[in-house]
């Protein structure tokens, strides 16, 4: 089981199978089954006390059904392979996860709310990759680097996470291919900075002791700057001021967000960046709300002006 998921949010709900295969002739595919797995929950009859508290054994109980008849001769890399179109004996390995097979959804009052499985953090990813394919850029400006990782869930310490090589070895070889020698790469670094976008916890309104008396964002009220003290985030004084002249430019207005010292707030990988680089890092992202579900929760207004302040950011 993979990071820590709310995990009754994936019961009762239909769900599939998606990731990649590395076939015996070195490709690697995508593959996708579509609605394929239920978690059905245990009826109410048997179980008396539910709406006491759910608690399900991660390894007993999230077991999921998906077919009928004799187990042995059942063959999900067969599903996996159709769904790819190629043959499973050419499956030699695989990265699949389960998935919600829903498709996002815009509804609400006005239109307001959008759901949908993963915004943690597709919804930085996508923002970025919109900022990105709109950026002009000019002779003499800045190098525009949008940088995903894997693993952020569970420490980011991997040969994809944040923790790793990848993006350093990736600006060292664009540095290398300019012709900078180490020291002009480490005053590019100096001078540099990175906007480690991540979703954060908007007041849920049934439970606001949980969450800051004060500072309180709210879906759809804009990008939230993440504060904290401990440096669980990476945001100073002179990245809070760059981060509001991004916002500024872009139109968009920007909320704050520490969280409740009575319950300590989670890290992202903007320390991570900082540390390894040493470039100035500003922690930012969505408040969402249902964080770590299946299908987690956000405001339409925000993804946008994600996007927007991105976009003013990766201007220089």
């Amino acid at each position: 089981m993979y990071g820590g998921p709310l995990l009754n949010s994936w019961l009762d709900r239909e769900l599939r199978l998606a990731g990649r295969l590395a076939l015996a002739d070195g490709r690697v595919v995508l593959a996708d089954t579509g609605p394929l797995l239920r978690l059905p929950q245990l009826a109410i009859h048997l179980d008396r006390g539910v709406n006491n508290g759910l608690a399900l054994d991660k390894q007993v109980e999230t077991q999921p059904v998906w077919g009928l008849g004799d187990a042995s001769e059942a063959d999900i890399l067969a599903e996996l392979a159709s769904s790819a179109d190629v043959s499973a004996a050419e499956i030699r390995g695989y990265d699949v996860v389960v998935a919600d097979a829903a498709r996002g959804a815009v509804f609400g009052k006005d239109r307001a709310f959008f759901a949908s499985g993963r915004l943690d953090d597709l919804a930085s990813v996508h923002a970025g990759v919109v900022a990105l394919a709109a950026h002009e850029a000019k002779a003499g400006s800045p190098i525009a680097v949008l940088a995903a990782f894997d693993h952020e869930e569970l420490g980011s310490a991997s040969r994809s996470g944040a923790a790793g090589p990848f993006l350093e070895d990736v600006l060292e070889r664009l540095y290398a291919a300019l012709g900078a020698d180490s020291s002009a790469r480490r005053q590019a670094y100096a001078s540099s900075w990175c906007l480690s976008s991540d979703v954060g916890h908007s007041v849920h309104p049934n439970y606001a002791a949980k969450h800051d008396p004060v500072v309180q964002p709210v879906l759809g009220s804009g990008p939230i700057l993440k504060l904290n003290a401990n440096q669980r985030y990476a945001t100073d004084a002179v990245g809070t001021a760059s981060w509001r002249t991004w916002c500024e430019r872009a139109g968009v207005v920007t909320q704050e967000f520490v969280s409740n010292n009575s319950v300590p707030c989670g890290s992202t990988i903007g320390p991570i960046t900082a540390t390894r680089l040493g470039i100035r890092t500003v922690d930012v992202g969505i408040p969402i709300l249902s964080m770590h579900s299946a299908r987690e929760l956000a405001g339409v207004s925000d993804l946008h002006d994600l996007a927007r302040t991105a976009q003013s950011f990766f201007a220089g």
